[in-house]
């Protein structure tokens, strides 16, 4: 999962932004 390594590496500013992402486009996900 690019993403998740994604998250890993951006750390906070890009686990914010994933996670704005996930809840426009993916509700289930936690």
């Amino acid at each position: 999962m690019t993403i998740k390594v994604a998250i890993n590496g951006y750390g906070r500013i890009g686990r914010m932004m994933l996670r704005a992402i996930y809840e426009e486009k993916f509700n289930d996900i936690k």
